[in-house]
């Protein structure tokens, strides 16, 4: 979840180079930063707090650094705690992805012989590498023998001052290295590196990089063994940065939601297809994503039920663990994940890939672990999504989900003709008229502390993203319910004037989710209705157009505008929410 990135080169700036790969990382989330570079005879650090914003260095000359954007696990967010760390001299220097599950065992060791500076369990990788180089290894080796003592999902680079190297390994966490013409990068993410080169290599587990200038070497980590450098030609297109028109990249990335739904209704054809006859073939198929793309997985086993009559299964990414027991040889498992580097999914789908089962997966990241692992990859194609909070990408696996859905029933056009028409109406829900009337419903509902969803049928799921989408951006506590289950216990809740958001598409569900609407207005709730029309029941009325079971991505994109003009009249940056990442790479 955090960004790293490194330089080894001719350059001497290397410290305006490492600076500007990190902030094409912010996307990824974090609450601290740092850079160490090397120049002379001494590394050079500066660590801060907060976001890099507009910060400069000031490093001498140098052309060895690297630095890192944290996202707090052990430890508060200080500058103490902040990436990199360093050995007791000063000589080696580490940066961080994941989390080392035994550092309180391996700390007990360090504490008479070391001097610790922080509360982070990183400190303790660099100490281990300390450790190892006294015994006489070389740097690489020194490095390996510390890796295989950590327990746990990791990925981290070492930089040694008297080698002049860079040494990255992994196990869970994305690493990938870029090797450009007298200079090599190393990054967690490529789009860090495609503006200096095209050239890049993606680890793979248990892959140990060693970078000394020109010379680039990959090992496996627990044989020490050398291996083949297979690096391809990256030619995808990394989405220009600029705002345009907005104010923030959140809206901009909503306001491209439309376009991504006609790209996938006019090009994905052929990957929905061979995807439905995947799950055609197999016996029991598996949805299975974490946070937003969970919600997409919810959303899918109603589509196949209600479109093409078969049942899948869906299955939170940190819960399949305790499922697994049900995979066979003839299971289908479809990860969804916009990053494609999820630690729960990798997981998930690595345990039923031990077990037999074919892989598919709906990934928005070229290249990433889960593109690499799968039999059969679908790519949304929504462009890169630099809101921390995600929204266009959320879109584009619905939109995959239900064209799937009608190419399983055979009715491909019907489904293209579904996505058309849900393109158009969302651009009537992004018209200035519309999103003047839902500024104005924000005005009226972001002093409260708590905001309540109901929703029936596939609108549950509508209604779960919602919540979570105005939890992410505006910090207000927001529940997503079945509105069937209100008597159940969540009525309770309900106050005078606590706003309920009813999801209220003209379907099936229509009678039974305005009668729970009635309930709560009946103990003093606040309705807030989203229909094709208004009803006496509602206190206020935001207008939703008919579109079939496209209904579902349009009512999200009034409820993801809404959250960001609550976040707006609440304070906040509705690009980079506190807590948030952007890839959630550790468990």
């Amino acid at each position: 979840m955090c960004g790293i990135f490194g330089y080894v080169g001719k350059r001497e700036d290397a410290g305006e180079v490492v600076l500007r790969g990190l902030r094409k990382l912010e996307y990824r989330g974090y609450d601290s930063w740092g850079i160490a570079c090397f120049s002379g005879n001494k590394l050079e650090v500066k660590k801060e707090v907060g976001k890099i914003g507009n910060a400069t260095v000031n490093f001498s000359p140098s052309s060895l650094g690297f630095g890192q954007t944290r996202w707090a696990t052990h430890g508060g967010v200080t500058r103490a705690n902040a990436h990199p760390h360093f050995d007791c001299q000063s000589k080696v220097a580490v940066v961080h992805n994941g989390i080392v599950e035994n550092y309180q065992k391996l700390k007990t060791g360090f504490k008479k012989k070391h001097v610790l500076r922080s509360q982070t369990d990183t400190e303790i990788i660099v100490h281990l590498i300390e450790e190892m180089s006294l015994t006489g290894k070389d740097f690489k080796e020194a490095v390996r023998k510390a890796f295989l003592k950590l327990d746990g999902l990791n990925a981290f680079v070492a930089l040694d001052t008297r080698s002049r190297t860079l040494v990255a390994v992994k196990n869970g966490s994305p690493l990938v290295a870029g090797m450009g013409k007298n200079e090599n990068f190393v990054a967690s993410d490529a789009a860090g590196i495609v503006d200096y080169t095209r050239d890049i290599l993606f680890l793979e587990d248990y892959d140990l990089l060693s970078i000394e200038g020109d010379k680039i070497t990959l090992y496996d980590v627990r044989s020490g063994k050398e291996k083949r450098l297979k690096h391809q030609k990256v030619d995808w297109q990394i989405e220009p940065e600029s705002l345009g028109k907005f104010k923030h990249f959140l809206m901009k990335e909503v306001y491209e939601q439309p376009r991504v739904i006609r790209r996938i209704a006019h090009e994905s054809g052929y990957e929905v297809v061979h995807l439905a006859n995947l799950i055609k073939k197999s016996f029991g198929t598996y949805l299975v994503g974490c946070g937003t793309a969970s919600y997409a997985c919810l959303a899918g086993t109603y589509l196949f039920s209600e479109i093409s009559k078969r049942h899948l299964n869906f299955v939170i990414g940190s819960e399949f663990n305790y499922l697994e027991d049900f995979i066979t040889p003839r299971s289908l498992v479809i990860g969804v994940s916009q990053s494609g580097e999820t630690a729960d999914i990798i997981e998930s789908l690595t345990k039923a890939k031990k077990k037999g089962a074919q892989l598919s997966c709906l990934v928005n990241v070229i290249g990433s672990t889960l593109y690499r692992l799968v039999d059969f990859k679908v790519l949304i194609g929504a462009g890169q999504e630099r809101a921390v909070i995600s929204t266009k990408a959320f879109i584009g696996q619905i939109s995959l989900l239900l064209f799937t859905s009608y190419a399983l029933a055979n009715r491909l056009a019907e489904g293209r003709r579904v996505l058309q028409k849900t393109a158009r109406a969302m651009e009537t829900i992004l018209s200035k008229d519309s999103q003047s009337h839902i500024r104005v419903l924000a005005r009226k509902l972001w002093r409260h502390d708590h905001i309540y969803i109901i929703g029936r049928g596939i609108s549950y799921s509508a209604a779960l993203e919602g919540a979570l989408k105005i939890k992410e951006a505006s910090y207000i506590h927001a529940e997503g319910f079945a509105a069937g289950e209100l008597k159940h216990g969540v009525i309770a809740l309900v106050e005078k004037g606590t706003p309920c958001i009813v999801i209220a598409p003209p379907d099936k569900t229509l009678g039974a989710v305005l009668a729970a609407a009635m309930e709560v207005k009946a103990r003093g709730g606040l309705i807030i209705g989203l229909s094709d029309k208004n009803n006496e029941i509602f206190d206020h009325f935001v207008k939703v157009p008919e579109a079939g079971l496209g209904s579902l991505m349009l009512n999200v994109a009034v409820l993801q505008t809404l959250s960001y003009y609550l976040t707006l009249d609440r304070k906040h940056d509705p690009d980079k929410p506190r807590n948030l990442a952007k890839s959630v790479t550790v468990k």
